[in-house]
């Protein structure tokens, strides 16, 4: 049997998209890891959203030859989009953007090929992805058309375009049996519908009864309504954990991101849900160090993440992009980027810990994916890592779990009514 590696260095609609070339390479006979290893072929799904992302992904080529020499070596994705012609010159036998993923598969054998392909239309994949026991993927949204100051991926992805309402209802009603959890998943999600007379509250009613917990993969502010809100309050199984794109906290910054809210109107969206879903857990992103960034406007920063009382904050440098607005603007020192970044984690270390705290000796479903060093470890529908005394036969499985206390990155507790 040929082995095959499929590696995701990007986001999960790049994870959909290699879940989906795994099932299509299975089908064909082939032995398929996720895993970095020896292979026959190596399949690099590629990300260019910050500058370590693209040398990480420029990087695996050299990690693929080290494990097998003579492999046959395929890239795609958004660091292959900007930069074809690195990837060309490297060697490999495969280069595309991130249009047309599964013509990969016509191309498993063979000399060299390029595929120039641009995104137009929302590409229907041909089968059903493969799943794990504990979660999937379903890619319902492509493409962004905000064209925020610092972010390269609209040029990359292409125009926002929408999946048919009802292939994304046959795929959700296909998983539900096959996996514990289902994350639906877009570069920008909010905008699902805009483009197709539909929105992402309609696909949620009609999802209601589907016998598996649905989780929102990363959300922007401005989709966020009471239809939306009442739809999800509706599902059979939801998972109340927003994760909202804010990016900075100071208004001023905001507008010269080219964000379309302000701090105010973020706030009043992270009240609404929590009107809906008190225990929610919202986690955002920030960007530290935007070139307009102030001392004054990093202030504000803190102080507006302290006021949402986010559960958890994804913490980025700013990363000049070229071809975006903001690469044309002068850096800021390095250390004070740096010092920023690290006043910024310390308060969401408090934040994530004030949230576990009020989350202990609240019941929690827990769905656990393995075991490790005596527990049984998993997340609950508010995306807390679960851990309990080990029970191998829950791994795959969802169980209540009253917490007693915090835990390593999480909270411990029994399962209810053992």
């Amino acid at each position: 049997m040929k082995r095959a590696v499929i590696f995701n260095l990007g986001c999960k609609v790049n994870q959909y998209e290699c879940d989906v070339l795994a099932q299509e390479l299975a089908a064909r006979g082939y032995g398929v890891s996720e895993e970095l290893g020896y292979a026959d072929l190596y399949i690099v799904n590629t990300c260019a959203v910050t500058a370590e992302a693209e040398r990480k992904s420029r990087q695996v080529i050299a990690r693929c030859r080290k494990h097998n020499p003579s492999a046959r070596i395929m890239i795609t994705g958004c660091a292959s989009e900007k930069n074809k012609d690195f990837y060309i010159k490297s060697g490999v036998q495969y280069v595309s953007g991130v249009a047309d993923k599964k013509a990969i598969l016509t191309h498993l054998d063979g000399e060299l090929a390029v595929n120039d392909a641009r995104p137009a239309a929302f590409e229907e994949p041909d089968c059903v992805p493969a799943v794990s026991r504990t979660r999937a993927y379903v890619k319902i949204q492509d493409g962004c058309n905000n064209f925020c100051s610092y972010c390269i991926i609209p040029y990359l992805r292409g125009r926002s375009r929408s999946r048919d309402l009802s292939a994304c209802v046959r795929e959700i009603g296909a998983l539900a049996g096959k996996t514990g959890e289902i994350v639906l998943t877009g570069i920008n999600l909010s905008k699902f519908g805009q483009d197709t007379g539909t929105s992402l509250a309609e696909l949620i009613e009609k999802i209601a009864d589907v016998p598996v917990r649905i989780r929102l993969g990363s959300f922007y502010v401005e989709g966020v309504d009471e239809r939306l809100l009442n739809a999800l309050k509706g599902l059979k199984e939801f998972c109340p954990h927003f994760h909202l794109s804010l990016q900075n906290g100071d208004d001023g910054v905001l507008k010269d991101m080219g964000r379309k809210y302000t701090s105010r109107e973020y706030l009043d969206k992270v009240a609404l849900i929590r009107r809906y879903f008190p225990s929610a857990a919202i986690t955002t992103d920030v960007i530290v160090g935007y070139p307009t960034e102030t001392e004054e406007a990093f202030r504000n920063t803190l102080s507006f993440v302290r006021e949402a009382a986010f559960a958890d904050l994804h913490i980025f440098p700013f990363s000049a992009r070229e071809g975006t607005r903001a690469a044309l603007l002068a850096p800021l020192d390095p250390s004070v980027v740096a010092r920023r970044k690290n006043e910024l984690a310390k308060a969401r270390d408090v934040l994530r810990t004030a949230y576990i705290d009020s989350m202990t000796g609240i019941p929690q479903k827990a769905l656990f994916e393995e075991v490790r060093d005596g527990y049984a470890v998993g997340y609950s529908e508010y995306y807390l890592r679960i851990y309990t005394p080990c029970d191998v036969h829950v791994v795959g499985k969802c169980a209540i779990i009253i917490p007693t206390e915090k835990f390593h990155d999480g909270l411990k507790g029994e399962i209810y009514g053992k």
